[in-house]
């Protein structure tokens, strides 16, 4: 565990700062009241000297602790900040040594009678299938021994490594009720979670071995010639691994569930494959929630449907909404207008004006999509409304919008301030240099509009949870 350690002289520092040059230098507007002055956004709180006092909540302090109130700054973050970016001595305690299991394989039962009831009856896998994986010794039944003198029998899929050494195992409870053991065996290499090797360029990734059988089942054409891994979770470590060992496989189709986790992880693996130089990765979802109850619907069984993210459901709202509010806004005084706006959702937030402080980023939003807007008709390529809120949208992937909108103007101000520099650049820009500047603005208008997005995200599925708690307490 690491820490960061401030000399005397700069706490001593820090504990001097004049708070009406600090506030002041971060473009905070203040109000003449007697000998101090009061903040224009909290009339409320005065400063003088390097003490500040709240009169509502009876609180007052110092520069460090007014920062780190204020700015929701940790202790390390507000003394950096008041002492114009001066860092501490990290300081760096030793690890802790975790102890390696050892991996070792569950011991076999003797038959595989459960394992075939359990994967043929109930979850539908088709025989020809099944016995491929058995044969390879993929797949086998565990007889374990219990607490209670009745041995546990659980479905075991094997992963091997490059040599055929089992590295991996995943075990699958074989009960009738309930949602049953999913679980990997201790000291597991998550590299060589189940999969199967063939020859062509295509390579689909599923979050279980279920999973990846049942869509098998569903399209078993020459699947033995074609390349297949289950993760036993939703981590890179097998696709990569699959990868490196077959350098023929250029296809990846991200096959994962149909539901809030699975979407975020087909977008966090994509981009994963993206840095690693695959350009065509495909995300596959099936029609219900997972290939099992694709598999079950196809059967004319009932099937879980599928889940759709809230971000994907909110979002185009939201984008809308914002692309409209573009349309009137001006651009005369844009830098300090978003500078302002990011600072006023900062101030809505620590009073809980949740919906203020929305407003503000929204706003800000549209500033920055208007810029964007002025950009495409310099470069000759106006286009409406619609298509503005279609684009920015395509630019809010739900896997990269999770943190606490407290917190939110940590990131978004470096962000305001790298295209504002990037704007105010001397020289001539060339064609790619604007489109480049265009693009920026794009972002920007759409990390300005994920709070919103993440905000009525949330409550989208607060009314979802109520209205299924209704809906139970009807049919009890």
């Amino acid at each position: 565990m690491a820490y960061i350690k401030f000399t005397d002289d700069q706490k001593q520092r820090a504990a001097s700062v004049d708070l009406e040059a600090f506030l002041l230098s971060q473009g905070e507007k203040l109000l003449p009241s007697g000998r101090e002055k009061r903040l224009a956004g909290n009339h409320s709180v005065t400063v003088r000297g390097n003490e500040w006092f709240d009169h509502a909540t009876k609180e007052g302090g110092g520069p460090v602790s007014f920062v780190q109130k204020f700015y929701g700054l940790s202790y390390p973050e507000a003394v950096t900040r008041l002492l114009n970016g001066e860092q501490g001595e990290i300081i760096s305690a030793p690890p802790k040594q975790k102890e390696k299991r050892e991996f070792q394989l569950p011991p076999k039962n003797d038959t595989m009678r459960r394992v075939y009831a359990y994967l043929l009856k109930q979850r539908l896998i088709s025989r020809p299938v099944l016995d491929a994986f058995v044969h390879a010794k993929l797949i086998y039944e565990s007889r374990e021994p219990s607490k209670g003198g009745n041995p546990y029998h659980n479905a075991v899929f094997v992963g091997l490594d490059e040599n055929g050494v089992p590295r991996h195992a995943h075990k699958r409870g074989l009960y009738s009720q309930g949602p049953g053991l999913k679980r990997n065996v201790g000291g597991c290499d998550a590299r060589y979670s189940f999969h199967h090797c063939g020859t062509s360029d295509c390579l689909y990734i599923f979050e279980a071995p279920v999973d990846l059988l049942s869509f098998l089942t569903l399209y078993g054409k020459d699947w033995q010639s074609h390349s297949y891994a289950a993760l036993c979770g939703t981590s890179e470590h097998a696709m990569l691994w699959m990868l490196e060992q077959n350098k023929n496989l250029r296809h990846v189709l991200l096959c994962l569930d149909h539901d809030e986790a699975g979407i975020e992880a087909s977008g966090r693996l994509t981009e994963i494959l993206h840095k690693h130089g695959y350009t065509s990765a495909t995300v596959l979802q099936p029609e219900c929630k997972d290939w099992n109850e694709d598999l079950k619907a196809a059967h004319g069984l009932p099937a879980l449907p599928a889940e759709e993210h809230p971000q994907l459901i909110v979002a185009p709202s939201v984008c809308q909404l914002i692309a409209e509010k573009s349309e009137s806004v001006k651009l005369d005084s844009l830098e300090s207008d978003l500078s302002g706006l990011l600072q006023s959702y900062r101030v809505h937030l620590h009073w809980g004006r949740f919906g203020k402080a929305l407003d503000c980023t929204d706003q800000a939003s549209a500033l920055a999509l208007a810029a964007y807007s002025r950009e495409l008709r310099q470069l000759g390529e106006p286009i409406g409304g619609e298509e503005l809120a279609k684009r920015m949208c395509e630019h809010i992937l739900p896997h990269q919008n999770h943190s606490d909108l407290k917190n939110r103007h940590r990131e978004l101000g470096p962000k305001v301030q790298s295209v504002l520099a990037r704007q105010k650049a001397p020289g001539i820009r060339s064609e790619a240099d604007k489109r480049q500047m265009a693009e920026a603005w794009l972002g920007l208008a759409a990390d300005l509009a994920k709070p919103s997005v993440k905000y009525e995200a949330e409550e989208l599925k607060k009314w979802q949870k109520q209205q299924q708690e209704n809906s139970l307490s009807m049919t009890m």
